[in-house]
């Protein structure tokens, strides 16, 4: 059995998510001690129940230790086949790192998945995000994703819902994105839940406006006005250039124009656009467990504890698999020096 200190570097619920998907993608039964130590509430979240819960289905596992606030887990899995996954948080717990967990794993088996919960909450990916971004990267190493959101959730009550399917990994390609080189345009979705359409327009107005004072090419941002559990509001902006897809997102709350939430979402892109790699500091951590399977070499806008961590926890299982180039919090380099086979 794989025995992971779950205290190790950013010591957060990625861990997790990451060594039990890589325990399914492998069949190795895997123990991690000391979860989300370094976090105030330790132990597991219920979106990490819940993602533990999901993965335990698909692969028809043993778990010891599932439940909120445990700081120790065991999972053995089983053999995983490809289903209908439903995960249910009854809170805003975040659906895109319910689906970090997911992904990764269904990317071997395929199957299809039902995820209530958060959409767009502090601390994790938005959903547009995770569409515009992380899964065009994952097609272009050969893995083909679909993604609808249903409904949107946000904090405190949660109630979004997405829906989608993974096909079999068939062709797992080599992805090699070192340095963007031209920006063909910005794109992005200014969307407001429960309030007024001019929280929406005005969140993209400000966000245009900051991105085409520094670059003249075409900006735009649809609007997006709907209903749910809870209002909220956020927008999330990318850029499509000769490689990849880099990203900047910003979420509103009470008290916080509009025009800030904007402006806020096109600086954060602006800086991952600055140091001209093809992988922003937030997609770069998300590709590891990827691109082990696949090779290739990255170059991203920032090395992050995130991305540190995340090569640690795939070498547990797989062994020596990266090349981390660079330090934290600078700009770097991730290179596969070999890649893992099943």
């Amino acid at each position: 059995m794989i025995v992971i200190d779950g205290s190790y570097g950013e010591g957060g619920g990625q861990i997790l998510r990451t060594a039990i998907a890589l325990s399914v993608i492998t069949e190795k039964p895997v123990k991690i001690l000391k979860i989300r130590a370094n976090r105030p509430n330790p132990g597991l979240r219920p979106q990490h129940l819940h993602g533990i819960l999901a993965l335990k289905e698909l692969s028809n596992a043993k778990v010891k230790g599932a439940k909120v606030g445990s700081t120790v887990l065991e999972f053995i899995p089983g053999r995983a086949e490809p289903k209908h996954i439903r995960v249910p948080i009854k809170t805003a717990g975040s659906i895109t790192l319910v689906l970090q967990a997911l992904l990764p794993a269904m990317a071997f088996t395929g199957g299809s998945f039902e995820v209530t919960g958060g959409t767009d909450v502090p601390w994790s990916p938005p959903v547009d995000y995770l569409k515009n971004v992380t899964l065009y990267a994952l097609e272009r190493m050969g893995l083909k994703t679909e993604l609808e959101i249903k409904r949107r959730g946000h904090y405190p009550k949660g109630g979004g819902l997405v829906v989608g399917k993974v096909g079999p990994w068939e062709e797992r390609k080599p992805l090699v994105a070192l340095e963007w080189k031209k920006v063909e345009r910005f794109v992005g979705i200014s969307h407001a839940t429960n309030l007024p359409p001019h929280v929406a327009e005005r969140q993209a107005k400000a966000a245009k406006e900051r991105l085409e004072e520094l670059y003249s090419v075409p900006v735009g941002i649809e609007t997006e006005v709907s209903r749910s559990l809870g209002p909220g509001s956020g927008i999330v902006v990318w850029t499509e250039t000769d490689g990849l897809r880099l990203g900047g997102d910003a979420l509103g709350k009470r008290g916080k124009p509009a025009e800030v939430v904007g402006r806020e979402a096109a600086d954060e892109l602006i800086g991952q656009l600055e140091p001209k790699k093809a992988v922003d500091r937030f997609l770069g951590d998300q590709l590891i467990p990827f691109l082990a399977f696949t090779g290739g070499e990255i170059g991203v806008a920032e090395i992050t504890n995130h991305l540190v961590t995340n090569v640690w926890v795939v070498e547990r299982f797989l062994g020596r698999i990266f090349e981390v180039e660079g330090e934290i919090g600078e700009p770097g380099i991730v290179k596969v020096v070999r890649k893992a086979e099943l």
